[in-house]
């Protein structure tokens, strides 16, 4: 037996910081699932008067689960436990590039980036082939992608990625941002935005990136790519083709701000109940067999029974129990936020 201690990562939010080493707890009770190694005793510890999360394997850590560990959200160090002392174990995380791409836009309302990649990581190991996505590209769809963490964060982990959000506030922002960051930063892409139409209609507008971390990648085809469609997320599946995305990710909304204009009146949709039981649906047709969806929201508005239900009509095998059950936390006076990961069967 191996045991080990995880250094939890800062968090300029206080909040969220006191939250973490419970949220790391979960976390890696999920990733536990996926590991070749078994997973004990995973406990938050104070050693040296600093905390951190323990925990111990049934033998030591191997390249596959090394890799996998080097992934949770709140990692900031790993250490191996021994003979009272602390001995640092190299990490290698899937980023591609700085985090910078996560951390630069602030704004009010913004997902925690932190909690965004908990929610991917989640989301990515609840599919059919739970650690293929460290060997290669996943195609993810946040369909109410505001300003687009879920869409930076999976550019941090080289997938493709597809955002859909009705306000047009946050396409031009989104746009502003990610084309600035990549001349910044040199890489080498191009950037195209024009209507949307479909059928001689327009639906609104669109923004298509490719690019690559290398020159040699860009000119080899080793290409990625990112869609924003600045469109209402109900058109979903006409966008879309079926069984077109791997990984479904998204923050449901808390207000207006990702809301659909698909009501009687015309009027933006305020309520997440009405919206997802509405949108739930119309994501899964484009989400492929054995892949899995992962939608956080805020419970103090919508109880976690009411959503697992969406979820079960739209024959989505939600994961209940455990860990999966564990992921609640407090925003703010008005916000508990939870996360709900389900899979499509095959």
């Amino acid at each position: 037996m191996s045991e080990y201690a995880i250094l939890v990562h800062p968090s300029a939010n206080r909040v969220y910081a006191a939250s973490s080493p419970a949220l790391l707890r979960a976390e890696l009770a999920v990733f536990g699932d996926a590991m070749d190694a078994e997973l004990s005793g995973i406990e938050e510890v104070e050693l040296g008067g600093v905390g951190y999360v323990r925990f111990a394997t049934s033998a030591a850590l191997g390249e596959r689960d090394l890799a996998l560990v080097s992934n949770l959200s709140s990692l900031y160090a790993l250490f191996e436990l021994g003979d009272g002392v602390l001995r640092p174990v190299t990490v290698r995380p899937l980023a591609k590039t700085d985090s910078d791409l996560l951390t630069i836009q602030k704004y009010a309302g913004k997902t925690n980036e932190q909690f965004t990649k908990l929610l991917l990581n989640a989301t990515l190991l609840a599919t059919s082939a739970p650690t293929a996505w460290l060997g290669g590209p996943v195609r993810l769809l946040d369909p109410l992608c505001g300003r687009g963490t879920t869409l930076n964060q999976a550019m941090m982990y080289g997938f493709d990625a597809t955002g859909l959000d009705v306000d047009g506030k946050d396409f031009e922002a989104y746009e502003q941002f990610v084309k600035t960051w990549l001349r910044t930063k040199r890489v080498k892409h191009s950037a195209d935005t024009g209507p949307l139409r479909r059928n001689k209609t327009r639906l609104g507008r669109r923004l298509d990136i490719e690019y690559a971390f290398s020159k040699e990648q860009y000119k080899a085809g080793e290409i990625r790519r990112v869609t924003y469609y600045n469109a209402d997320t109900l058109t979903t599946d006409e966008l879309l083709k079926p069984d077109s995305v791997d990984v479904i990710v998204t923050d449901a909304p808390y207000g207006v701000q990702h809301g659909s204009h698909r009501t009687q009146d015309a009027s933006l949709a305020r309520s997440p109940r009405d919206l997802l039981a509405a949108a739930v649906p119309v994501w899964t047709r484009v989400l492929r067999p054995g892949g899995a969806i992962g939608i956080s929201w805020n419970t103090t508005v919508l109880p976690r029974e009411e959503l697992v239900a969406v979820l079960s009509r739209a024959g989505l095998d939600v994961r209940e129990g455990g860990p999966y059950e564990e992921f609640s936390h407090r925003v703010d006076q008005a916000i508990v936020r939870d996360l709900v990961v389900a899979a499509k069967p095959r």
